[in-house]
């Protein structure tokens, strides 16, 4: 078990990582960070860079400390929040990511609901620092917070687009010719 653990915590923690490495710097196929926040803007939230290094630092935080064991219910947290995010910007194409669905967040916020309620397993940092086993509170608690964290920062971060201007019917002006 602890085996199908540390794989599982490797491939989607330097997945998630790696992606937040992509949305700063050149790096893994990256745009650079003019990239990531052209991305951000172009997807409806304000703060361009900010944006794009708040976004990718707690991507590359929550990777890396899911791909070690390491505080587990905190890096599942951090994932679930910035997946929540990126499913709330995907919903309108539907589940299917050959569409550009929400499809994939929604595996990785349930791979790490799912770490934060097993706990990180053998070969981990959390337990050679004899932090295991997590109470099961601490992965409710970190899927809750994740979301919570994640609908929040698109609440307060995403512009609302303005309402369209409907044209007026035009009339011909009075004392017409």
């Amino acid at each position: 078990m602890d085996t199908g653990i540390l794989i599982l915590r490797l491939l989607v923690g330097l997945l998630i990582a790696g992606h937040g490495v992509q949305k700063v710097s050149r790096r893994l196929g990256g745009k650079g960070l003019e990239g990531g926040a052209a991305e951000f803007r172009a997807d409806g939230f304000r703060g361009g860079a900010l944006t794009a290094l708040a976004a990718g630092g707690g991507q590359i935080g929550s990777g890396l400390l899911l791909a070690a064991g390491l505080l587990t219910p905190l890096a599942a947290t951090g994932a679930v929040g910035v997946m929540t995010v990126a499913l709330t910007v995907k919903r309108h194409n539907g589940l299917w990511v050959q569409n550009d669905g929400y499809e994939y967040p929604l595996v990785l916020i349930g791979t790490a609901a799912a770490l934060a309620a097993t706990g990180p397993g053998a070969w981990s940092v959390d337990a050679v620092l004899g932090l295991t086993p997590y109470p099961l509170g601490y992965a409710a608690l970190a899927l809750a917070a994740g979301i919570g964290s994640g609908l929040l920062t698109r609440l307060v971060l995403h512009r609302t687009p303005p309402p369209e201007r409907r044209a007026e019917p035009r009339t011909a002006p009075s004392g017409g010719r």
